[in-house]
């Protein structure tokens, strides 16, 4: 769902938020205590109703050198297997297929003869979501209970590289496309890297591109779309050193997250976000059952709802970073226990609906350190020595000859549009889309409600037209 995140900005964000959240609210800050929310309604009240089956069913990948059931990849299917156009979506990082649901399902209600396919990576397959189909997740997840991979056992993930992930892509590609179906490949954040370095890659002498019949990036890409975001690319020569001695001595998953505070494991906040949405779907109203659990740092002044926890962790008013929020709304600004009032436009019942999976869920528990090494080159675009030398394939960014549709939020502050821009100066590609809506942060493209998202109508439009035909 991200692309970098540094941890140093992320915690001390929040205590910064919180500090916000102890103050007295203001005049403007809505209704009190009883103006529960959106959270309140049931869980097909997210903006929408379901348009069909939606099938999560596993796609058969290479040999990846990890345990028993690994070699295999997934896609949340969404919309009529008749469709004669194929979206298939790759979330960024720690993002996982239930990113795109809601957003699958308001593209499929406007584009007639569409199907969105969401992709899980392989390294899904190591997450253990058992204890969301028993009787207590809170006691099964935070207590230890649950199945957890050692990085020290894990020694297969330093080749979880961006060469594997694109051979698992490709496998999802040909099947979507089966029967002469087109296929449009995007991506949100490091999902849209992913997409590009596709189109550019050279799978044994075939380019990428000639798979798909368009692209589609939301909030990512290369050639510095990440440059408005503050966040260094970290690709010299130097760094990607050091990175890989770093991923050789047993680093092999990314630990940002946990940089959050909710745990020190790799998959410790995403246990807590999925924790989060599902008591925020099953009993919006209700006192929390996780804010006693909230390490001290974290700790609110007051009894919030198991809706108001979920706001906490994801709204932008609470200090976090863009990367990892929404603008949903607000706590109540009265009662023994405060609700959550949403005043934005992305309502807390479709995150929780989102987040509370369980299977396929929004959150990747464990995200390869390799992977971020190869994104970051990829960056370049260009068939470098450097790019050679990890195994990059990029020979064909300046032969892509299909639509590219680019979505940025306030995320990169206009970076995403300018790098798309620089794509298509470069590349033979025919036709291009660009958005940008300054009023969303990096997460509300894939959860917004339909009537104030951007990227539901513009990115119709866009696959109406000639990624279409």
């Amino acid at each position: 769902m991200t692309s970098r995140l540094p941890r140093r900005t992320v915690l001390g964000g929040m205590i910064g938020g919180l500090a916000l959240a102890s103050a007295p609210a203001s005049a403007s800050a809505g209704t009190g205590a009883g103006s529960a929310s959106t959270a309140g309604r049931a869980p097909g009240a997210t903006g929408q109703g379901t348009v069909g089956p939606e099938p999560y069913v596993p796609v058969p990948v290479g040999v990846g050198g990890g345990p028993a059931g690994t070699d295999r990849v997934h896609v949340l299917k969404v919309g009529p297997d008749t469709a004669a156009t194929v979206l298939v979506l790759v979330p960024g990082m720690f993002g996982a297929a239930n990113d795109f649901r809601l957003l699958a399902r308001d593209l499929v209600a406007d584009v007639p003869g569409l199907q969105v396919w969401a992709l899980d990576r392989r390294e899904e397959n190591l997450a253990d979501r058992s204890g969301f189909a028993g009787p207590n997740p809170l006691a099964y997840y935070l207590d230890g209970h649950y199945r957890t991979q050692d990085p020290a056992a894990s020694p297969f993930a330093a080749h979880w590289g961006l060469p594997l992930a694109l051979a698992d892509l490709r496998a999802v590609v040909r099947s979507a496309g089966h029967g002469g179906r087109r296929v449009v490949l995007g991506g949100h954040s490091w999902g849209a890297t992913t997409a590009m370095a596709y189109a550019a890659w050279d799978f044994d002498g075939c380019p990428g591109y000639r798979d798909l019949a368009g692209l589609v990036v939301v909030d990512g890409g290369v050639l510095g779309a990440f440059d408005g975001t503050g966040d260094p690319v970290l690709d010299s020569p130097e760094e990607v050193r050091e990175r890989l001695a770093a991923i050789d001595a047993g680093a092999v998953f990314d630990l940002t997250l946990s940089g959050v505070g909710l745990g020190s494991r790799a998959e410790s906040t995403q246990i807590w976000y999925q924790l989060a949405g599902h008591y925020a779907l099953r009993d919006p109203d209700g006192p929390s059952v996780l804010q006693p659990r909230l390490p001290d740092a974290l700790r609110l002044p007051y009894t919030v709802t198991n809706a108001g926890l979920l706001g906490v962790l994801v709204d932008a008013g609470f200090g976090w970073p863009n990367a990892i929020t929404v603008h949903s709304g607000h706590l109540a600004d009265s009662g023994d226990v405060r609700g959550w009032v949403d005043a934005g436009i992305t309502p807390i019942g479709r995150v929780a609906a989102a987040y509370a999976g369980p299977v396929p869920a929004v959150w990747e528990w464990y995200w390869p350190a390799r992977l971020s090494v190869d994104l970051d080159v990829t960056d370049a675009y260009t068939d470098s020595a450097l790019a050679r030398s990890l195994g990059l394939r990029l020979r064909h960014a300046d032969r892509l000859d299909i639509p590219l549709y680019a979505f940025g939020t306030s995320y990169a502050q206009g970076t995403i549009e300018e790098s798309a821009r620089t794509v298509v100066a470069n590349s033979r590609i025919p036709y291009a889309t660009y958005q940008t809506d300054h009023a969303m942060n990096h997460l509300d493209p894939l959860f917004a409600a339909p009537a104030h998202n951007t990227l539901t109508r513009t990115l119709a439009e866009f696959l109406k037209g000639p990624a279409a035909r």
